[in-house]
């Protein structure tokens, strides 16, 4: 059974995981481009982490970071590679996406590489609802990475354009 807990930095294997991600995200990004949280980055107040389980399997992790009160970014996402196109990647998205919302954010943003290395991630994150936009927060003009934002809402303002859209039916 598949379930999202927060992320235990103690745990071998999620050290393993995020090692592996900031290790290799770094070596398909141009010096100075990758934005990758470390450990000590991921456990900051501001940051949320947590990791994806199917029974004893590691299959993922993702976090959230606090940029302001309403305005939040997608951080260390990281799918197995051998576990990949099953959906974990997803449920992990959409348990972020919930967790702004449900912290009254209604905006979620993130950067990944321009790079084809990172185009399966830039799929997955088209594929809910995330666009293209400017850089974000401290993030500068850069050729090598792609910054994307969702416009997400907070639970009430959700429930108020479901409304308006049934009643325009």
């Amino acid at each position: 059974m598949m379930r999202i807990i927060q992320g235990d930095f103690s745990d071998p294997r999620v050290v393993d995981l995020l090692h592996f991600h900031l290790t290799s995200a770094r070596g398909e990004t141009a010096p100075g481009s990758a934005h990758a949280l470390d450990l000590t980055g991921l456990q900051s107040p501001d940051v949320s982490f947590w990791t994806i389980w199917e029974d004893e399997a590691l299959l993922g992790v993702g976090a959230l970071k606090r940029l302001s009160a309403d305005h939040g970014e997608v951080k260390s996402m990281h799918t197995v590679q051998s576990l990949r196109r099953r959906g974990d990647g997803s449920a992990i998205l959409r348990h972020i996406i919930a967790t702004a919302r449900a912290r009254g954010m209604s905006r979620l943003s993130l950067e990944t590489g321009s790079w084809e290395y990172f185009r399966p991630a830039r799929v997955l994150y088209a594929s809910h609802g995330f666009v293209e936009c400017p850089p974000f927060a401290d993030y500068a003009s850069d050729p090598t990475v792609s910054s994307c934002r969702l416009i997400c809402g907070t639970p009430d303002s959700q429930d108020a354009i479901t409304r308006r859209t049934r009643n325009s039916d």
